[in-house]
């Protein structure tokens, strides 16, 4: 059995996804249309505050891919807001200005923390705003995000250099810190069937605050949409501020969880 350390240790032995589960990354759709059968289960999630939640899409995805979610999580009484700068079509140094802005400006506006929920890309550029500004930012949930051991292991390395105009190798030193420990609370959510990044990108270092949460069989391009990872972020986003329990694998999507001792070992 190999842990997430052995996996940071050996980084060059990690590749992207195979390409069946590539081409099964169609089912996506059918993880949406599960989420929208399975409603009246999401709705019995915890509750939220009342506190905003900024939604970050993936790469390539525009703010219309996190509306499930941003819906959803304004139904359960968060302030749930959108990026609103347009397609995400990649680059660290080139956003980082602009994220920065649209954070600031939601805290100054509502006085609160707010929490980052960033899919693929977007939990990336999560990361890297809460460890700029940790005083504005509450909790960090990521889903399917490659930023730990080789994050070349990806299906979209060579379209992200292409039209970012960055290579994954330049700021080193930023997506070192990214792949690190955070300032706040986070967790990250994966799935080892998922057909864009490989899992092991997505495996952070568990502690009393940080946490990876593994969803049997989900997709890439469905993990947003996907019942199990929507209920995982409710539940996540519903703790007090300031404080951090381990998920609970119980309730009505308990058979989509990994046990957690799984979600960290190869």
């Amino acid at each position: 059995m190999q842990s997430w350390r052995d996996g940071a240790q050996d980084p060059g032995r990690l590749r992207p996804p195979g390409l069946g589960l590539l081409l099964a990354e169609a089912r996506g759709l059918f993880e949406l249309n599960a989420s929208l059968l399975l409603s009246p289960l999401l709705m019995r999630a915890p509750r939220g505050d009342g506190h905003p939640v900024l939604a970050l899409p993936g790469f390539l995805a525009s703010d219309l891919s996190m509306v499930p979610m941003r819906r959803y999580l304004s139904e359960l009484g968060y302030e749930a807001h959108a990026w609103r700068m347009g397609r995400n079509i990649g680059g660290l140094g080139r956003m980082r200005d602009s994220l920065r802005a649209r954070l600031t400006e939601i805290h100054a506006a509502t006085g609160r923390k707010v929490s980052l929920v960033g899919w693929s890309l977007g939990g990336v550029y999560a990361r890297d705003l809460a460890l700029w500004a940790p005083d504005k930012v509450r909790y960090v949930i990521t889903l399917g995000s490659p930023f730990a051991n080789d994050v070349r292991a990806t299906n979209a390395t060579r379209l992200y250099e292409a039209m970012s105009g960055e290579r994954v190798e330049d700021f080193a030193e930023a997506r070192e810190a990214i792949a690190g420990d955070l300032p706040v609370p986070t967790t990250s959510i994966y799935s080892r069937a998922d057909g864009v990044v490989n899992w092991r990108t997505c495996l952070l270092r568990p502690s009393d605050r940080a946490e990876n949460i593994e969803v049997y069989l989900a997709s890439h391009i469905g993990l947003g949409v996907n019942p199990a990872a929507l209920w995982a972020v409710a539940d996540r986003l519903a703790q007090p501020e300031g404080e951090f329990s381990p998920f609970d694998r119980a309730g009505p999507f308990a058979i989509a969880y990994a046990p957690p001792e799984q979600a960290v070992s190869a």
